[in-house]
């Protein structure tokens, strides 16, 4: 009679199992149909990691009634009031800039006809009104003719030897060059801010009457990248003093004679100082050790293997990415949506904590993160575990679960240090000026062009960490970097420029430049 109950037993529990399995098989099978009759139409769904409204109001409801809430649907933790769904449709409109001071103006003064025949004299001025209309002119060189006269002293004339005086060579960027720092800057922002490849910059600069080859442009930002070296090695010695950094990587083609080889282009991002580049010919446990050789401290990273040589010695401390963790779930929201909104709507109430401590002190995102944050983490984790053994093996939300049970200790850091941020969204923002000019050159021609790219993207990042015009920035740069002490090459970062520039000496040597003062001169 036992054994039959036991039998039983065994048979309703592997009943409802397969049951549970046909469930997800069906959901499965659900999805996929609609993928590819969204494939067939040629439609693709939004990117952005954002549910819809109705279904973020419900997510965060069932999330307060798990949390403890009664009848009435509960605000997420860390709101004291219901959150404001805003509609995807509202943006914030940027604010608009008014015409630069540094401008040329041109002042147009309009006469009525009556005036002009009678003359001023027969009319009172009331008033006025103005207008600015923008117009543009077109772009183009300037050509500064360097001389330098040699002179000899009168009463030496019938010496036998006598001395010649010349003033020193203008001190350029490229020695001997027929460029300007000026001229330079243009061509790197145009090709790695504006993504604009050689071979179109050499169009531009046709139509404008300079013949200028694409040969010549790659061989000055080839000499300008060994020029800046220095700068961007300080650079990175002074991001590793830094408490953490985070880290990306994104594929590149390298230019090779029967097929194009891959390469890598890595990121490395100091909080409020350096944003740089470095190039690799593989993505492997040997390139992030190249790349983080002498580092030590927090290290915020995707899960991915070739960083796990790092954490073995205690030196590097992983940090793990929430939004990495989210994407996972909202790969799963099509085939298994009950389960992933619940995990989304944990998420969500973390994410909305941070933006209200965003600009505290490490001391209070701390005190806040342990009493807000902190519940939450712990209780997504215990639902993590539970459903982890009723999801079907293999299917996104599996994957999703999996994915945040194995980077639990690493995606929990963040609670104990206010200083760590809770996403490595900073590195990936910064990867997609790699990956949007990848979409207009293709492929790098050499490492040594890699190298330049690398260089240049890292100090055009840089500026726009800290809000520098990048042109002016490089302009000014090439005219302080040929002669400035090289130990104190890092007081050039962006990070440090506009406090340099502050300086006596700084002032000094970019009034004095006999090229910089002329093109002033010119422009005004």
């Amino acid at each position: 009679m036992a054994s039959s109950i036991v039998e039983s037993l065994a048979r309703l529990e592997a009943l409802q199992k397969a049951q549970r399995e046909r469930d997800e098989y069906k959901k499965l099978y659900t999805h996929l149909r609609e993928e590819n009759e969204r494939l067939k139409r040629g439609l693709l769904g939004k990117k952005a990691e954002k549910l819809p409204q109705n279904d973020a109001q419900l997510s965060l409801a069932i999330l307060g009634l798990m949390l403890g809430g009664g009848d009435e649907p509960a605000p997420p933790p860390g709101d004291e009031e219901p959150t404001r769904v805003i509609p995807e449709h509202t943006r914030k409109v940027p604010k608009r800039r008014g015409p630069s001071d540094d401008w040329p103006r041109v002042y147009i003064e309009l006469i009525p006809p009556e005036v002009e025949r009678e003359g001023l004299d027969a009319f009172d001025i009331i008033g006025q009104e103005s207008r600015g209309v923008l117009e543009r002119r077109p772009a183009s060189c300037v050509l500064v003719e360097v001389v330098r006269k040699k002179f000899v002293r009168k009463a030496d004339k019938q010496a036998t030897e006598t001395p010649v005086f010349i003033a020193e060579p203008l001190p350029l960027p490229i020695p001997k060059g027929m460029a300007g720092p000026g001229l330079l800057a243009e061509t790197i922002v145009k090709r790695w801010c504006d993504h604009l490849p050689l071979h179109r910059q050499e169009g531009i600069f046709a139509r404008d009457g300079l013949e200028l080859a694409r040969s010549t442009l790659s061989e000055w930002h080839m000499t300008l990248a060994a020029l800046a070296a220095p700068l961007i090695q300080a650079m990175k010695t002074d991001a590793f003093q830094s408490p953490y950094l985070c880290t990306d990587a994104t594929g590149v083609l390298v230019q090779a004679p029967e097929r194009c080889k891959n390469g890598h282009f890595w990121v490395l991002v100091a909080p409020e100082k350096h944003v740089l580049f470095e190039f690799s010919q593989s993505h492997d446990s040997d390139a992030t050790a190249k790349l983080l050789d002498g580092y030590r401290g927090y290290l915020v990273a995707d899960a991915h293997i070739v960083y796990d040589h790092l954490y073995r010695g205690g030196q590097v401390i992983e940090v793990g990415c929430w939004a990495h963790c989210r994407r996972y779930f909202f790969k799963a929201l099509a085939s298994d949506p009950d389960r992933a909104k619940i995990a989304l709507a944990y998420l969500s109430a973390l994410f909305q904590i941070e933006r209200t401590i965003a600009n505290e002190t490490r001391k209070k995102k701390e005190a806040m993160r342990d009493k807000k944050s902190r519940p939450i983490v712990r209780d997504f984790f215990a639902w993590c575990r539970t459903e982890q053994d009723l999801v079907l093996d293999d299917s996104p939300m599996d994957t999703a679960i999996g994915y945040a049970i194995n980077q639990q200790k690493a995606l929990e850091r963040f609670l104990d240090d206010g200083r760590l941020p809770m996403t490595n969204n900073i590195s990936e923002r910064n990867l997609r000026k790699e990956a949007v000019g990848r979409k207009n050159w293709l492929f790098v021609g050499s490492e040594d062009g890699a190298t330049a790219n690398t260089t240049f993207i890292s100090l055009i990042a840089s500026c726009e960490l800290h809000g520098i015009e990048p042109w002016r920035y490089l302009r000014d740069l090439f005219y302080l970097l040929p002669d400035w002490p090289k130990s104190r090459v890092l007081e050039l970062a962006p990070a440090y420029f506009e406090q340099t520039l502050q300086q006596d000496e700084a002032k000094r040597r970019l009034d004095e430049n006999p090229l910089r003062r002329a093109l002033l001169a010119f422009a005004r």
